[in-house]
């Protein structure tokens, strides 16, 4: 507890209707002794000034005073309640006070010239200083505790480590109304018992007794990276002492002017997987971009979205926005107007299956580059709908490529998937087949097989954390509702990218690539799903199996149980840039790719499943169905 409040408590104790009264008592005497003076003066009447006058006139004043008091009981009035009949009922005291007062003058020395003047001066000034103490008592009792109530909602929170981000991190949340900085805390033991910025700095190991004796609730890291450091450390210690961790996260999570809420987050999962930090070249990348017309096809989807936030940075000439999902296309656009008033941009409802929507697209913009984004991406519900994977992930893209060279479009850069490679389902297979229509098409316009000058570019990469429908969102849903959190098998494992991670890798891919190639990422280390699972309860406050059971529902059609690893040195060729690999892929010869194409689109359209399963395992021999029941067509191929 502060000395402030400590005073204030030990004042409140004692500020009884005594000392009220007493208060009251010198107030209004101090107001006569004003009076006098004041009278004196402007009178310049000698028999104001006379010791004898003087002493009846305070006598007189100091009994008439403390009689008004004990008939009308002002005193006895709560002063913060004070109301419109409490003002009243002190105006009938000074009244009173003044009556008794010159009675009390009269029995004295009799009626003096000026005398009523006198008076209602006196009656005048005690009011005046007896309402305006009482006012400033008011204002300032309001005042301490709107603070207090202020303080206490703030969250009591320490500041891990004390480097530059987080001496930035103290001067940023200073002003803050939501947090309250009580310290740092340090591994250094040289540091501590130190004040920086005016703060205690704490050691590491004292961490427990430091967080009961100040009451924290939050112990702040300055970035994802600290937060991934401690992710056995501070993080454990602050699930199992429900003391929430929070993270400052990088500017691009929070919109300019926002609170200063939205400056800091709590940690989560994504955070706590931990990957070096991105490094590329920003400025190169932008100068890319730079004065050029963009198009992002799903540009409302989860990578779509990402990537027009991006590029709205890069000071494009026009970003042109095509998807299909009215609402999201809605959100996507009312976030770019906010961010980004300056950007020229043009939401566009369309769908990549409708080629003539996609020609007016092109044909009014004329792009230079498109981004190729849209796609269906769930295995198990395009294992129950083939066709329909087969028209958006080949058919779209058949679509968006040959636009693309009608209209001369500099570079068409596709987002492929980890799920291509030795595809063991419906939606594997299908982005495998639009990467093989797209390089071929590509090797046949170098080759000068086939008019054009677009350069297409693939990149691959695994899932990213929080995208729509993805496990992550699903396991917070499930948590929020008390479980059971559901995974499909107690050994399953994927790779995980973030979303801006995975878009500033496709940047720099864009960037790099001046051929006809496929790009894959490096997605760092497997994730165990159920141990992702069991973080994000603990994260949550919870305990796995006690307070949210983990159950498992079995492997879903078509899913693996591992990913494959897109970055092995047999399958790749090294780039400049350390995570990203050139694919070391089969190619396909583009006359004997389009007819192939044109008939499993055929077959996709008439809703001929087997007919296309089988002719999709022709054209990609490695694709062999898992859990499914494409099983059967394998040994047909």
């Amino acid at each position: 507890m502060s000395f402030t409040s400590r005073m204030v408590r030990r004042f409140s104790k004692f500020l009884d209707v005594r000392v009220i009264y007493l208060m009251d008592t010198l107030l209004s005497e101090l107001a006569s002794l004003i009076t006098l003076l004041l009278i004196g003066f402007f009178a310049n009447n000698v028999v104001y000034s006379q010791s004898e006058f003087v002493l009846m006139w305070l006598l007189g004043a100091l009994v008439s005073t403390i009689v008004a008091k004990f008939v009308f009981r002002s005193y006895k009035i709560v002063i913060r309640h004070t109301s419109f009949n409490d003002i009243m009922r002190f105006a009938f005291e000074v009244v009173g006070k003044e009556v008794l007062f010159v009675v009390f003058i009269l029995l004295w020395s009799g009626f003096h010239r000026g005398l009523l003047i006198a008076l209602g001066v006196d009656a005048m000034l005690t009011l005046c200083l007896l309402m305006s103490v009482r006012l400033i008592m008011i204002s300032v009792y309001r005042y301490y505790f709107y603070r207090r109530k202020v303080e206490k909602k703030k969250q009591r929170i320490l500041i891990y480590g004390l480097s530059e981000k987080s001496l930035a991190v103290v001067l940023r949340l200073k002003p803050s109304m939501v947090y309250r900085i009580v310290g740092f805390i340090d591994k250094e033991n040289k540091l501590k018992n130190i004040t920086v910025l005016d703060l205690p700095v704490f050691h590491y190991e004292d961490v427990e007794n430091v967080v009961q004796e100040y009451d924290i609730d939050a112990i702040l890291f300055a970035s994802e990276k600290d937060a991934y450091e401690e992710n056995t450390g501070l993080i454990d210690f602050c699930n199992q002492n429900g003391v929430t961790p929070l993270v400052t996260p990088i500017i691009d999570e929070y919109v300019q002017g926002k609170s200063m809420k939205n400056m800091v987050r709590q940690v989560r999962i994504e955070d706590l997987l931990g990957r070096d930090e991105i490094d590329i070249d920003l400025k190169e990348v932008s100068s890319h971009f730079k004065g050029k017309v963009v198009m992002v096809t799903g540009a409302a989807g989860s990578i779509g979205s990402e990537l027009c936030r991006q590029l709205a940075s890069f000071e494009v000439k026009k970003l042109v926005l095509f998807d299909n999902a009215e609402s999201p296309m809605h959100s996507i656009r009312l976030e770019l107007e906010e961010r980004f008033p300056e950007l020229d941009f043009v939401p566009i409802i369309g769908d990549v299956r409708h080629p003539s929507r996609l020609d007016f697209a092109f044909r009014t913009h004329h792009p230079q580059v498109v981004f190729h984004a849209a796609a269906y991406k769930h295995v198990p519900l395009m294992e129950e709908n083939p066709c329909e994977a087969v028209r958006v992930n080949l058919y779209g893209t058949h679509n968006v490529a040959d636009k693309c060279i009608e209209y001369g479009v500099e570079k068409m850069i596709m987002i492929s998937t980890d799920k291509a490679v030795n595809p063991t389902n419906i939606m594997g297979c299908t982005k495998r087949l639009a990467e093989i229509y797209v390089q071929s098409l590509g090797l046949a316009i170098e080759a000068g097989k086939r008019p054009g000058v677009t350069k297409f570019v693939t990149t691959r990469f695994g899932n990213v954390l929080g995208s729509n429908g993805s496990v992550i969102p699903r396991f917070r849903e499930q948590i929020e509702k008390g479980g059971p959190v559901t995974v499909t098998h107690p050994d399953i494992t994927r790779f995980f990218m973030t979303i801006p991670e995975a878009c500033r890798l496709v940047m720099e891919a864009a960037t790099l690539g001046e051929q006809t190639q496929i790009f894959v990422f490096d997605m760092g280390k497997s994730v165990k799903i159920v141990n992702l699972a069991r973080r994000m309860i603990e994260l949550a406050g919870l305990k796995p199996g006690v307070d949210i059971d983990i159950e498992y529902t079995g492997l879903r059609p078509g899913e693996k149980l591992y990913e494959e690893v897109l970055s092995n040195k047999e399958n790749t060729i090294e780039t400049e840039h350390k995570r990203i690999f050139i694919a070391k892929v089969r190619k396909y010869d583009y006359d004997q790719v389009l007819p192939d194409v044109v008939d499993l689109e055929k077959l996709a359209v008439d809703v001929k499943i087997p007919e296309m399963v089988i002719k999709m395992k022709d054209i990609v021999p490695e694709y062999i169905s898992k859990n499914s029941v494409f099983e059967q067509y394998d040994h047909q191929k």
